[in-house]
């Protein structure tokens, strides 16, 4: 996905492209495929409006009259597809908008994306057209969608125009992978209500498309495909609204391994790559990533059923020890559920239900059930106990000769109010009689485990946030004098950000006596504008304990600076107290995309090379805080690692919500704050912020 980002800051809506009452195929042709297929399922699926067939050079196509332009039609198009090389879609628009067109969808590329000055200049032309007459576009460089519920097909796939409406709106703007996707999902019984690709966004762009879903009745779930986000203020506004009315977003997006950016000026910057903002985002406003399109499969399928959990717990009931260990490496790896243990009153009730030699334990290892019934009986128990919120139950779709007594799990699904799935250890193919049985049923039935893990584990993440309003982010209100040195440091300190104690000294002399006044051991550090990385130009010292020393080490500083830059202004040396504990890293920058973010992590020397990060939108309260710290692998440190003392961590969130609030009021003036490293001290004892590195706006 390339071109310039539209700055359009109103939602238009996709309905003429979606539901147009009649449609023009604009190059259309017995020779082409594409026109063709589109005409045949539009025809043969029951679209209830006009069809039009347009070429300059025929009378007559698929044993319908063809008219040589938009203009030449016997009523004012409704919707055009237009299907012709890049260089006749602008004339050809240009003459539909004259004859009343209200809505296109183009299906070249070379319109808008890279460099080259024509095909931008075609871009600049549509821009222009859609500007000033009000066209409703989608694409270019898409290939069409579908509206199953009404009948409109303009995708060139026949069978997926054969679908059961559902309540699954899928949008990819990479044209080719939504029939991949969309034909997957409806093997394993997803139910799509609309299919469309958006390409290259010229006009209507995924924000459009998802708003346009929180209100459609029939839609309850929002699947996407994304190659980047054009407008991500109006993405997110859009987002939120899917979050407040309950409809879950689920998505994938490409771009991972993108490297982070360039020319950043702070190790926050160099962190925070595209894609880890992306997941901050997706944290924020509740939307759920897929790490492949098979995991987008199960999740489509686990969500569409509408049941989510009050928490992350899940009861499993299966039938194999080999899948139980399975599953313990696959929850820990994938995170976001737990398996609590049973209470006494679920294993009284199926103790007589499983083998004597098994034993009771979360995930279950029931053995072969003696009947369907049984296998009911002993999952309903589970699925009520105290400690679960979720249940997985072991099962596989009937196939061949073998049956399951649909009766026993809707039986199941009655017993609860709680996510019921049914989960397979492997894949396997299914034929129109299973996904029969499984729409009777009212189960999800989803493939393989990790698959299954991620997908429970998405259903708890969603359940958790489902409904709730995401506000819109205060004007910032801090002066700029703030962060003046002295001030900045005072007013970091009020948010409990705690400097350690210091003294500023021009001389290497006058060092010595301000670390005599502070007790030693201290570190020192020189001051520099062209050196703002101290350590990586060996610009600190640490654990000086003599007055000497200091003075020493404070020569030895000055001149090395100097010999690195012989142009370096020293402004004086920083002399402050030692203080030793776990090192953290805590930054605010603002995404040029998505707005002001916040990093925790692993802080010292080698935080780019170890990124044990977490990463938020701003603002971050204290629930959220905890909630980074608890991602980090140095979480275990602050824990209390190997006898090591527990770490003031209730210090560490009160200083992550202080530099939110902080950040969000001088965001104006501010492009990046960065404190590397704040040592966390053993509980009760707080924090200090070792070194304050402030970016001007």
């Amino acid at each position: 996905m390339t071109g310039p980002t539209s700055t359009r800051n109103t939602f238009k809506s996709p309905l003429p492209v979606l539901n147009p009452p009649s449609v023009a195929i604009v190059g259309a042709s017995e020779r082409a495929r594409w026109p063709q297929i589109i005409f045949n399922s539009l025809r043969e699926g029951g679209y209830p409006g006009k069809i039009f067939p347009v070429n300059p050079r025929v009378n007559e196509v698929w044993g319908v009259p063809c008219y040589p332009d938009l203009a030449s039609l016997p009523e004012a198009p409704s919707h055009a597809l237009v299907i012709v090389p890049a260089t006749a879609v602008i004339e050809a628009l240009e003459k539909g908008v004259e004859a009343g067109l209200k809505s296109a969808t183009v299906y070249a590329g070379n319109i808008g994306e890279g460099h080259d000055p024509e095909i931008v200049a075609r871009g600049d032309a549509l821009r222009a057209l859609v500007a000033r007459s009000g066209l409703a576009v989608n694409g270019p460089n898409c290939m069409g969608g579908y509206s199953l519920r009404e009948k409109f097909f303009g995708y060139p796939n026949g069978e997926l125009a054969r679908l059961t409406p559902g309540s699954v709106a899928c949008v990819s703007q990479s044209g080719g992978t939504l029939q991949f996707l969309c034909k997957t999902g409806s093997d394993r019984g997803v139910k799509f209500s609309y299919m469309f690709s958006s390409g290259n966004e010229i006009d209507l762009d995924l924000a459009d498309f998802v708003n346009f879903f929180v209100d459609d009745p029939h839609t309850k779930v929002i699947a996407l495909f994304i190659e980047g986000i054009r407008r991500p203020d109006m993405f997110m506004k859009a987002a939120a609204r899917a979050l407040a009315a309950g409809k879950p977003i689920i998505a994938i997006k490409t771009g991972k391994s993108q490297k982070s950016r360039e020319a950043a000026q702070s190790h926050t910057g160099a962190i925070a790559g595209d894609y880890d903002v992306f997941k901050a985002m997706c944290e924020r406003y509740g939307i759920v990533r897929c790490e492949s399109l098979d995991d987008m499969v199960e999740t489509m399928l686990a969500f569409q059923w509408g049941r989510l959990p009050k928490g992350p717990r899940v009861g499993w009931v299966t039938t194999s020890g080999g899948t139980v260990d399975l599953l313990y490496d696959y929850i820990e790896e994938i995170g976001g559920i737990h398996s609590p243990d049973f209470s006494d009153e679920t294993k009284g009730k199926i103790r007589h239900l499983v083998p004597a030699e098994l034993a009771l334990k979360n995930p279950l290892d029931a053995g072969i059930p003696s009947t369907d019934a049984a296998s009911a009986e002993m999952s309903i128990a589970v699925a009520n106990d105290p400690n679960v919120d979720m249940l997985a139950w072991a099962g596989t779709l009937p196939t061949g000769k073998r049956k399951t007594d649909p009766g026993a799990l809707k039986a199941i699904i009655a017993g609860t109010d709680k996510p019921v799935i049914a989960f397979g250890r492997m894949s396997y193919v299914l034929g129109p009689d299973a996904l029969a049985f499984q729409d009777d049923v009212g189960i999800p039935f989803l493939q393989r485990l990790p698959e299954t893990v991620r997908a429970l584990s998405s259903l708890a993440f969603y359940g958790a946030r489902s409904g709730r309003k995401v506000e819109a982010l205060p004007e910032p209100s801090g002066k700029v004098e703030t962060l003046e040195p002295k001030a900045l440091e005072a007013a970091l300190a009020a948010k409990g950000i705690t400097p350690p104690r210091s003294a500023f000294a021009t001389t290497p002399a006058a060092a010595a006596v301000e670390a005599e006044k502070l007790g030693f051991p201290v570190v020192l550090k020189v001051v520099s504008p062209q050196f703002s990385h101290k350590t990586e130009i060996g610009g600190v010292r640490l654990d000086l304990r003599t007055a000497e020393a200091v003075e020493a080490n404070a020569k030895d500083l000055q001149e090395k600076v100097h010999s690195l830059d012989p142009s370096a202004k020293v402004e004086g040396l920083l002399v402050q107290e030692m203080v030793s504990g776990v090192e953290i890293i805590l930054g605010a920058r603002t995404d040029p995309l998505y707005g002001p973010i916040l990093i925790v992590g692993a802080g010292g020397i080698l935080v780019e090379l170890t990124k044990d990060v977490a990463f938020r939108l701003l603002p971050v309260g204290r629930e959220e805080a905890r909630a980074m710290i608890g991602e980090l692998k140095v979480s275990k440190l602050l824990s209390g690692y190997r006898g090591k003392a527990e770490a003031d961590v209730d210090a560490l969130v009160e200083a992550i919500c202080g530099l939110s609030d902080f950040y969000l009021a001088h965001r104006h003036v501010l492009t990046d704050l960065e404190i590397n490293p704040v040592i966390v001290l053993p509980k009760g004892q707080g924090l200090r912020a070792v070194d304050i590195r402030p970016v001007r706006a």
